[in-house]
């Protein structure tokens, strides 16, 4: 599998973030490990914190300490016990918090979005689907139908525009989208029914290209006096 070149910046952050995140607990633990020789345990616990949250800055300032410190060193016991401890529980927490995090609607969502930026339309589906199976939401099921679309899958598309109208999605334009749906797959007196529909709309009470192009499809779509719905 190529991976994809055309990253934005944000999907590149969140590709190495993991990996940053779980070198900057390691060595914010050999920090801790390493000040218990030449600190107290409180100050030993201040270095490592400001290496886990700012290991560009505090790391090598920590360094630059070593090169200068001439007090000799202490020999504790286990002095590896407990930034071992403290790195496993800091792993486990970071962890328990991805997983979190990963099951939410929204990160998906915001997944899918950075997925359309890029065209990424086969991706976008995927988080959505994923979406779904966490909360039913009838906006998402609109989102969903709209990339569904755009690739052409026009069956699945209505069914999920007809899922975001059950749910109380609100988007007149839901009526025009089956309309070209329908036409698609020449469904004419359904696609009919659509734009008509789309034209009571309130959307339709101001000046919109889409409520002209609606009009248009009415007088040049062919007659289909039994239609089939869905």
């Amino acid at each position: 599998m190529i991976p994809r070149l055309n990253m934005s910046a944000g999907e590149l952050f969140e590709l190495i973030r993991p990996a940053v995140v779980v070198l900057s607990i390691l060595l914010s633990a050999w920090v801790l490990g390493s000040a218990r020789k030449r600190f107290s345990t409180l100050i030993a616990f201040a270095w490592a914190t400001g290496t886990l949250l700012l290991p560009l800055v505090v790391l090598p300032v920590y360094l630059c300490v070593l090169l200068v410190w001439r007090w000799p060193a202490r020999s504790r016991r286990w002095r590896w016990l407990l930034p071992l401890v403290y790195a496993a529980i800091l792993l486990a927490g970071i962890g328990l918090y991805h997983n979190h995090e990963s099951s939410r609607v929204d990160v998906y969502l915001a997944k899918a979005t950075q997925s359309k930026l890029v065209e990424d339309h086969a991706t976008a589906i995927g988080e959505y689907r994923a979406a779904l199976t966490i909360e039913n939401n009838a906006h998402v099921h609109k989102l969903l139908a709209v990339e569904l679309m755009q690739v052409g899958y026009f069956s699945e598309a209505i069914s999920e525009f007809r899922l975001a109208q059950k749910g109380g999605e609100p988007d007149d334009y839901i009526h025009h989208n089956l309309g070209l749906l329908f036409e698609r797959i020449e469904l004419y007196g359904q696609s009919r029914l659509e734009f008509e529909e789309f034209l009571l709309t309130e959307t339709c009470q101001t000046f919109d290209d889409r409520c002209n192009s609606a009009r248009q499809k009415l007088e040049t779509l062919p007659n289909d006096k039994n239609p089939r719905g869905f």
